[in-house]
């Protein structure tokens, strides 16, 4: 019989949670192993297109589920190969947020001020930028105009691009070709592999068991690379420690289809799901009224007809950030280009006498789609996702060999979310079409429920045993030695883009995942430096 494989420290997930804390521990000398269940891609590897099995299928998860559908990554890198490297800090009204349960949801230990130390190092490491107007697409500066116009503030959004390699191809969301974006190919992954991590592609963990000597088992399936729908093998790794990171939508299934074999999960295990409160708002840009009100004009003659130049969020109005307004009446508006694909498919057409989302008057709108312009609402939600029992492999039931599938996320918004995204909706719409500038329609419900890039909070950190799944530390109630630090680990919807405070959180977790490390038998150390950010997205080594 095989002895089954040994390693210190199991990662599964290699996205912001996985990539920091793969770095952090193999630098303090443990052996860290990561499983990834995406393949590994680099720079010269993603593609400016969307045929199927190209980068953009082959790197996202697109699983549709009960009135919520969940937009991830899938590949090495994680969640930061497809993000649009936004990387705001979360409001300080954040962190005292109530939400359903009507007491404060963040653990009593963490709020802006404990946190800030640790969005100050991942902010040097990645490195994050303040653009200026000089910087912003042109997309994002008719944007900031509108919002001048209609007397609004509009801010340049903090960002991970190195504006001096963008050539502005708007096809970040796919992974950057350029390596202008900087991912975590760039930064901690490049590092945490020179310290000896390793990083298993393909390797779609399953669940965990114990161990006879205290210990956890960790259970994956190979996937094919091609087709995701194929398991081409299986097995098993031991460690000491188990680190989940492998997305809001999927870390929840493996913990619960753990149940049997670790004993019963914390309560809040698959629950309190947020979607950030998310909605995508079409702008349609009347491109004359463009040039007579405001007076703007590329320098081709065009007064827009811009949608396809640029990057990602470059520009955000940030008037209704503010903690002196009720709870579900914050919310940002983040100008952002959304490539075609489910933009088209679910854009609404604003005039239309029958349905919104196809037919003649949709046919229509498609012609008008250079002079599209997207607004990205972040609102405060109700924390209302539950998971429902995990299908028999993975997160989801694959409908096609790449991308979509069919997960069991039931979502059901509550009044107070609902009312959030109308008042969003409503003061988008305002801004937007005064003077004749554009004409504006959320995108539908009706296809895929509502959607998020950005899922979080299904296995939150707090105080409460009853309301949260992890202690502050992150570690799993009840199954020590178990962590959790990716977007799962969030208390809540953040009103902004959450990747910097899913890092900055990470950063936080490590010296108590360390400690908890050196009291299970494993030799490592806190306190390695930074890690140098690389020019060049790391690729996976040769066989």
């Amino acid at each position: 019989m095989t002895a089954t494989e040994k390693t210190d420290v199991l990662i599964v997930g290699s996205g912001f949670g996985g990539s920091i804390t793969a770095y952090h521990l193999a630098a303090g000398g443990a052996k860290v192993t990561v499983l990834e269940r995406g393949p590994w891609l680099s720079g010269k590897d993603f593609d400016h297109d969307f045929l199927l099995g190209s980068s953009y299928t082959r790197v996202f998860d697109f699983v549709a589920g009960d009135g919520m559908s969940v937009l991830g990554g899938n590949c090495v890198g994680g969640g930061s190969v497809v993000y649009f490297a936004a990387l705001p800090r979360a409001p300080r009204y954040i962190f005292e947020r109530q939400g359903s349960i009507g007491r404060r949801m963040w653990p009593s230990a963490i709020n802006r001020e404990t946190l800030d130390p640790w969005y100050d190092r991942v902010s040097q490491v990645i490195p994050v930028s303040q653009q200026d107007w000089g910087e912003v697409t042109y997309a994002g500066g008719l944007w900031g105009a509108i919002c001048d116009h209609s007397g609004h503030t509009a801010n340049p959004v903090p960002v991970g691009v190195d504006n001096a390699r963008c050539v502005n191809c708007n096809w970040m969301m796919a992974g950057c070709r350029f390596d202008a974006k900087k991912s975590m190919l760039t930064n901690y992954l490049p590092a945490a592999l020179s310290h000896g991590a390793e990083i298993r592609p393909l390797h779609e963990v399953q669940k965990i068991s114990r161990t006879d000597d205290g210990g956890y088992r960790v259970h994956y399936n190979n996937i094919d690379e091609v087709d995701y729908r194929i398991t081409t093998g299986s097995g098993a790794i031991d460690a000491k420690i188990v680190i989940l990171a492998a997305g809001a939508g999927a870390t929840p299934p493996i913990l619960q289809r753990s149940e049997e074999t670790l004993g019963a999960m914390p309560h809040a295990v698959g629950r309190y799901f947020s979607g950030n409160g998310e909605r995508l708002n079409n702008a349609v840009i009347n491109d004359e009224r463009v040039a007579e009100v405001l007076g703007l004009r590329r320098p081709n003659g065009s007064a827009y007809e811009a949608n396809q130049i640029g990057k990602g969020p470059v520009v955000a109005c940030w008037d209704y950030i503010d903690g002196a307004l009720p709870e579900y009446h914050r919310f940002s508006m983040e100008q952002l280009y959304f490539p075609p694909g489910l933009g088209t498919i679910l854009a609404q057409a604003p005039d239309a006498t029958g349905p919104t989302w196809f037919g003649k008057e949709k046919k229509q709108l498609l012609k008008q789609w250079k002079s599209w312009l997207t607004i990205f609402l972040m609102t405060e939600d109700d924390n209302e996702g539950v998971f429902g029992p995990p299908p028999p492999t993975g997160n989801a039931v694959r409908i096609s060999q790449q991308m979509l599938a069919r997960g069991p996320l039931s979502y059901e918004p509550t009044p107070n979310t609902l009312r959030g995204w109308a008042e969003a909706d409503a003061k988008t719409k305002e801004i937007l079409e005064k003077d004749g500038l554009a004409t504006v329609m959320p995108w539908t419900n009706d296809v895929v429920g509502a959607y998020t890039v950005h899922p979080l909070s299904s296995c939150r950190i707090g105080d409460d045993p009853a309301t949260s799944a992890c202690d502050d530390r992150h570690e799993l109630r009840g199954h020590p030695g178990i962590f959790v630090t990716d977007g799962s680990s969030v208390p809540c919807g953040l009103t902004v883009n959450p990747a910097l405070t899913i890092a900055a959180l990470t950063e936080r977790a490590i010296p108590g995942i360390v400690a908890a490390a050196r009291d299970r038998g494993v030799d490592v150390a806190y306190g390695a430096p930074l890690p140098v950010a690389v020019a060049t997205s790391v690729a996976q080594p040769a066989a």
